[in-house]
């Protein structure tokens, strides 16, 4: 086997990580945060999020469920969140229209918010 071909495999897997298609079991823990962190997005969430989707983010009437499988970190990352709170995204999954930026949050309230969320998901047994 050449050098070049004996890297290919290396090359690729690397790829593929970056590319966010690794096992869900190679990546780690998405929303891992300390309980500060956990309180704040509590806070925020119910600020920013709750009029939408709900007390403990388990979907109202004009936003989804956010503690449910489609929202778990292999098929929503982190990033989707931040993507969605941030810039706001079209409707895909669900019949409520397409979700605006929310106003008056920055990243790392966004992430204190996903925090708390994933920490309602895994409390769910989502992931």
């Amino acid at each position: 086997m050449t050098p070049k071909a004996a890297l290919f495999p290396l090359v690729l897997a690397a790829g593929l990580a970056l590319a966010g298609c690794s096992k869900s079991s190679d990546r780690p823990v998405q929303g891992a945060a300390g309980p500060a962190q956990v309180a704040d997005g509590a806070g925020l969430f119910t600020d920013h999020c709750q009029r939408c989707h709900g007390a403990g983010a388990a979907g109202g009437p004009f936003g989804p469920p956010l503690v449910h499988k489609i929202y778990e970190p292999n098929h929503h990352p982190d990033a989707a969140f931040h993507r969605a709170a941030l810039g706001g995204v079209r409707a895909h999954h669900w019949q409520f229209g397409d979700m605006p930026a929310v106003p008056g949050v920055n990243t790392a309230e966004v992430t204190a918010i996903i925090a708390y969320v994933r920490g309602l998901q895994r409390e769910a047994g989502i992931y």
